[in-house]
């Protein structure tokens, strides 16, 4: 089978690394894939360097229509028997090149319960004739799109976001690494967050959590992994809550494993989410984690993470005083429930297996 999976950018973040992983599995089953992405550069690559990445160049919206034609071209040459895209752009943008040319099957996935507001639902809701099926990341996102009139119940379907477990999974060599070269002693406590500094991330969330964590005397460092148009802001932030010897960005970094098993905290704070895969990831290497309730994130969670209000820094921060507090041996005991939940449920091969019959799947009626 030929499958050609669409972006709206290949930078750091959940929905990235889950159409990479796609990818590879794909191939190692024995189908053609390629990916195509709209925005930026590709941060995220798969692992197959056989797998072919083509740039649609879009920099502003006055170049869709560009990417339109490139797009339309690029199916035209390759002849997919599938076009599976993901997030709104890459999802609008494939439904309108079925306009012009021959598409045997589209899958449109949407990776979070908010992809915009009532402008971008409409556009969802007027192309939906274009689409043979929706997906999203959690029942509750799924849910909510229905419930906006963004797709009809009959064409929505879930497909939880899956991870690699053979690649996400703790390193007692790798925490040693890390520890060492962020400077760390062992009374250190290590809180890690991962994710684009961008607003649904909520990071001055985290930030003004970890400065209540520090008045009461908790001895705490943080390591925000990623990049993003708020980092000037957030810096700025940092050195007005006087955290500047406690928080730090360490930019992109490709090892999100290593770095997640040097830590003894993951941390999510986002204001909203669609699946929260990242949690997923921290999960699988037998982190403990606090996350905000948003999205799907409680799905993932289930009872072996310590989920806490949205945009409410006095209940993170209270939450995250609660979880390091624990003793050391309980820690590990919730790391090991919480990889062990990741393997039971969200395994990248059930994943790939429910996506593969909804590409085999007659058009939906």
């Amino acid at each position: 089978m030929k499958i050609l999976l669409v972006i709206t950018g290949l930078g750091m973040g959940g929905a990235e690394n889950l159409v990479v992983n796609l990818a590879d599995k794909y191939v190692d089953q024995g189908h053609e894939v390629v990916i195509t992405y709209a925005f930026g550069d590709a941060i995220v690559t798969p692992k197959n360097e056989n797998i072919k990445l083509v740039c649609l160049g879009v920099s502003h919206y006055s170049d869709f229509l560009s990417a339109y034609f490139k797009l339309t071209k690029l199916v035209k040459e390759f002849k997919p028997d599938i076009i599976h895209s993901h997030m709104i752009h890459a999802n609008l943008l494939s439904r309108l090149v079925r306009l012009t040319t021959k598409v045997p099957r589209l899958v449109c996935t949407a990776h979070s319960i908010n992809e915009g507001g009532r402008l971008r639902m409409f556009a969802y809701r007027i192309t939906d004739n274009l689409a043979d099926i929706s997906t999203n990341v959690s029942q509750e996102a799924a849910n909510k799109f229905i419930q906006l009139g963004a797709v009809p119940a009959k064409k929505m379907r879930t497909v939880l976001n899956g991870i690699d477990t053979n690649t996400f999974m703790f390193s007692t060599e790798k925490r040693i690494k890390y520890r060492k070269r962020f400077g760390l002693n062992d009374k250190d406590k290590l809180i890690v967050a991962v994710g684009s500094l961008n607003l649904p991330k909520d990071y001055p969330n985290l930030l003004n959590a970890v400065s209540i964590i520090v008045a009461n005397n908790l001895n705490v460092k943080v390591k925000i992994v990623g990049d993003g148009p708020l980092k000037d802001k957030l810096l700025q932030l940092v050195d007005e809550l006087n955290l500047t010897d406690v928080v730090e960005f360490i930019g992109i970094n490709r090892d999100i494993p290593g770095i997640m098993s040097a830590s003894d905290l993951f941390v999510l704070s986002s204001s909203f989410e669609g699946f929260g895969l990242v949690v997923a990831e921290a999960m699988s290497c037998e982190r403990p984690v606090v996350a905000t309730d948003c999205g799907g994130v409680k799905e993932v969670v289930g009872n072996v993470g310590k989920l806490v209000a949205p945009e409410n820094s006095d209940d993170l921060a209270k939450g995250i005083i609660e979880v390091l507090s624990k003793p050391e041996q309980e820690l590990l005991r919730l790391g090991k429930q919480g990889r062990q939940r990741i393997l039971d449920e969200y395994s990248l091969d059930f994943v790939v297996e429910q996506y593969m019959n909804l590409y085999n799947r007659s058009k939906a009626e």
